[in-house]
């Protein structure tokens, strides 16, 4: 799962990356309102953390263009502000959640968990295909049929999990790309075929029945025997 935060607090945004790549994350930051909306504006994040008070563009106006932009990433507004007519807004303008500063980050972390668990997908941090089972903590995948598992590195669980969340749907190598190496890293765009290899192969270890399929000219779909 990828999040953004849009957060000037520059020591505060640091803390929630770290907490959150500890948590399997994978995290991008923006300090500033412009460039933070460029980045919502991509379309490849799950989770949008957002900071009302930024320079040059607020985290309303942010909201209220991604909204009608129809970016369907979860967002939860992050402000020093506490009065209910500011939280009253958030809502209004889209947002899924509202936390004012100081929080813990470990509220922080429940939030982010609970808006994960509205897919409907998320299990006590598994994710589950066919005869597949993810473990969001663990970043291990198990054959619930044979109980064989195996460990999952940092760009595999990463590409499994997007792989997860879209089952039975085609996705590009382009949003393979951006999702899991950035929407502005063109450095890695080859690797992709590289590590669909790399999966194939543990899913073919653990003699799974899920398939990677390759469309031609298109990108992958995953697809397997779905009880």
């Amino acid at each position: 799962m990828r999040i953004l935060v849009i957060e000037d607090e520059y020591s505060l945004a640091d803390a929630m990356r770290e907490s959150l790549k500890r948590e399997n994350y994978m995290v991008d930051i923006s300090y500033e309102g412009n460039s933070g909306l460029d980045m919502a504006l991509s379309g490849i994040y799950d989770i949008i953390i957002l900071d009302l008070m930024l320079p040059n563009l607020n985290g309303l106006d942010i909201l209220k263009c991604i909204r009608k932009e129809k970016i369907s990433s979860y967002v939860i507004i992050l402000t020093a502000k506490g009065e209910l007519d500011d939280k009253i807004k958030g809502l209004d303008y889209g947002s899924d959640d509202y936390m004012t500063k100081p929080f813990h980050i470990r509220e922080l972390l429940a939030r982010v968990r609970a808006v994960s668990r509205r897919n409907g997908d998320i299990d006590d941090y598994t994710l589950s295909f066919a005869d597949l089972k993810l473990n969001l903590k663990s970043c291990d995948i198990i054959n619930i049929n044979n109980n064989e598992s195996i460990i999952l590195s940092g760009k595999e669980f990463a590409l499994m999990e997007f792989l997860f969340r879209n089952k039975k749907q085609v996705v590009n190598r382009e949003q393979i790309a951006e999702r899991i190496w950035g929407y502005d890293d063109n450095s890695q765009y080859n690797n992709v075929e590289v590590y669909i290899s790399f999966l194939r192969k543990k899913i073919k270890f653990l003699e799974s029945n899920v398939k990677i399929k390759a469309i031609r000219g298109i990108g992958y779909m995953m697809e397997g025997i779905d009880d």
